[in-house]
């Protein structure tokens, strides 16, 4: 029987392959046949007694490979196509998600190693983590967004969430093929998509947002110039003409800091024909609320427990902009600026799917926005609900026939 070698020996190799990477300028993120070459040349090296004769040469390659280049212990899981989350809050409890459920894993971390697992990650963003600046979001080469929080805002050790994109989605019609999304709403979404509606994309935690918000993205006619704003990127397009944007942390000398406000304004500087907030959470909303007012198309995602909530949380979130913007001027401000609000949840199987789609009429009743069902979950099955979309005249200037879109087929 074959193993890998004692932890003491890993621990010795490990740091001469890195001493020999680091000697011949080799970038360990970015050239793995380079620190692959290095950790054969050191292992030549390594005297092999009578006990190391039952270590597995590839096996322990491959350990020692992770610990340069990779995320060490937590590497196998960044290998694993199905895991879609990795966090903990404790070293010793390392947890992750596979298809929407949470397991805990066997990975034991020690908090030197997730110190150093930290640091890594956030060494190519550009970002920090410390005592005055205990939260950061960062972006990983992978495509995976980072999320830490330190002590003295936890109660003693770092809270690390890892999100990752596995799900293979970049257009509406991968999403059909997913279960995700029926055809029927597919194509009504991408005809809406085309006629320059205004959309809302509402959910919880880990219900899709991000993807769908891609997809919807991704059927924006090619001559149109998209602008993103966000915190992190994450929102994936495959376009030509895409400017994306995220948001800076405060220096060390307390300036520098870039808001998601300060984007969205600079954004309509850039002559964007489709303005993208890839989530609004707090002020931004007013922002994007006034550029969609003023007649640019654009789209958002927003955390909510269904579509009419999401419309509500528009309503507020705009107010703390300051003590002068009142629900009399935002209520009607979001019942004209947005047309479509698009609903995702997490079933109890894990997946995720639409689960309604809901049309904004412009109208307001005793300080509530009139809304319509255009799709609706009834008996489990995304299928036509009895309302109509707003603009039915962007859908005929487009050569677009809502009537025949929306009819069953």
């Amino acid at each position: 029987m074959t193993t890998s070698a004692s932890t003491a020996d890993s621990t010795l190799v490990v740091d001469r392959v890195r001493a020999l990477v680091r000697d011949r300028g080799t970038d360990p993120m970015a050239d793995p046949r380079g620190v692959r070459a290095a950790i054969l040349d050191v292992l030549d090296d390594v005297a092999v007694d009578a006990e190391s004769s039952y270590v597995d040469i590839e096996a322990w390659a491959q350990e020692i490979h992770d610990a340069v280049a990779g995320y060490g212990p937590l590497q196998r899981l960044f290998d694993h196509d199905a895991v879609e989350e990795i966090w903990w809050n404790e070293p010793n409890r390392v947890f992750c998600a596979r298809r929407g459920r949470s397991e805990l894993t066997t990975v034991v971390l020690s908090e030197i190693q997730v110190h150093d697992l930290v640091e890594r990650m956030l060494r190519t963003s550009g970002r920090r983590v410390d005592v005055s600046q205990p939260f950061v979001d960062a972006l990983l080469p992978d495509g995976s967004r980072l999320h830490v929080v330190i002590p003295d805002v936890t109660r003693r050790h770092w809270a690390v969430n890892i999100r990752r994109h596995v799900l293979p989605a970049t257009r509406l019609d991968d999403l059909v093929e997913l279960g995700s999304l029926t055809t029927a709403a597919a194509r009504f979404l991408s005809a809406a998509v085309v006629a320059g509606l205004n959309i809302v994309v509402a959910g919880g935690t880990q219900a899709g947002k991000t993807t769908l918000l891609s997809c919807l993205l991704n059927a924006v006619p090619a001559h149109e110039r998209v602008v993103t704003c966000e915190e992190v990127f994450e929102v994936r397009l495959d376009r030509p003409d895409w400017v994306a944007m995220q948001t800076r942390q405060v220096g060390l000398e307390g300036t520098g800091e870039i808001t998601l406000r300060r984007l969205v304004v600079e954004a309509l500087r850039m002559r964007p024909h489709r303005l993208v907030v890839g989530e609004v959470r707090q002020a931004e909303a007013l922002d994007l609320l006034v550029a969609l007012n003023s007649g640019m198309p654009g789209m958002t995602s927003v955390h909510a427990n269904s579509a009419r909530d999401a419309v509500t949380k528009l309503c507020v979130l705009p107010m703390l902009a300051g003590e002068n913007v009142t629900a009399a001027y935002i209520v009607p401000t979001v019942a004209s600026a947005v047309d479509l609000v698009v609903h995702a949840a997490t079933g109890p199987d894990g997946r995720r799917r639409v689960r309604e789609i809901v049309g904004v009429s412009g109208r307001v009743e005793d300080g509530v926005v009139e809304t319509s069902d255009v799709f609706t979950t009834r008996d489990g099955e995304l299928v036509r609900g009895r309302g109509f979309p707003p603009h039915a005249d962007r859908f005929e200037a487009h050569g677009l026939d809502l009537a025949t879109i929306l009819r069953p087929r």
